[in-house]
């Protein structure tokens, strides 16, 4: 294993589960510390307990990224316990789908949007500054395949959401490269968490339902997407800014 976050603090809201989970756990391996970030703290402490076991070290902090302060908050005690803040993984988000555009809840409307869009612009806003004022930094939101690059039926709240998302990146991209911050998005589909599986579906199900709609056949390994933002915060991606790289199977191709 490659080391190329020894002594770098990495920030990841949504750590608690799924892909969140498996970006902390893989920063982890490369020599990283860890911010952990999400609404409940069981999870969390689950997630710094597989990085703490493995000889790594890891800070919990319960934020909510729909409230600027509580992420002003997360970004500040990050810096007073590490010194710095040299990565961030913003990949807090929620799924609500099953009806048309027309029945709708505004209530699931507001909820998409208050947390998968505005939660990414309080998140971007509290590290920019923050990286700004160190010298400079990578930051990776985690969008989805679902928006700018494919579209199903019934799920037009988290469409726009996570369309705007990938907007969103690219624009505080362009704003803040000469800042020294590089900011890009990662847009996994279909993946081997809760949120892929449909209501009453079992992952044996989804198994044999990917066999036919992906490319791939398969849903893709959380490790996967994670090795994809890894990538882009590394410097081996130093002068990719501003794109939004899809892990898929092939399903938006």
């Amino acid at each position: 294993m490659s080391a190329r976050f020894t002594g770098k603090t990495v920030l990841v809201t949504g750590a608690g589960s799924g892909i969140g989970r498996a970006v902390a756990v893989a920063f982890a391996a490369e020599g990283a510390k860890l911010v952990l970030a999400g609404r409940g703290a069981a999870p969390l402490e689950e997630t710094g307990a597989l990085i703490t076991t493995a000889g790594g070290e890891a800070l919990v902090v319960t934020a909510d990224v729909s409230r600027a302060r509580d992420v002003r908050a997360l970004v500040r005690t990050a810096v007073d316990h590490f010194g710095r803040l040299d990565v961030a993984v913003n990949n807090a988000g929620i799924f609500r789908g099953g009806a048309p555009l027309a029945d709708l809840p505004v209530e699931d409307w507001q909820a998409l949007l208050d947390i998968n869009l505005t939660g990414v612009l309080h998140c971007l806003q509290a590290e920019i500054a923050q990286m700004r004022a160190d010298g400079g930094g990578a930051i990776v939101n985690v969008s989805s395949n679902l928006g700018a690059h494919m579209r199903i039926p019934n799920v037009a709240g988290y469409l726009t959401s996570k369309a705007a998302v990938s907007t969103l990146t690219r624009a505080a991209a362009l704003d803040h490269i000469q800042d020294g911050v590089r900011i890009n998005a990662v847009s996994p589909g279909a993946s081997d968490t809760t949120m892929s599986l449909r209501p009453g579906e079992t992952p044996a199900d989804r198994t044999a339902r990917m066999k036919e709609q992906s490319p791939l056949g398969r849903v893709s390994a959380t490790e996967e997407v994670a090795a994809a933002v890894l990538y882009l915060a590394s410097p081996d991606a130093a002068s990719v800014v501003g794109t939004d790289l899809v892990v898929d199977g092939g399903a938006a191709a």
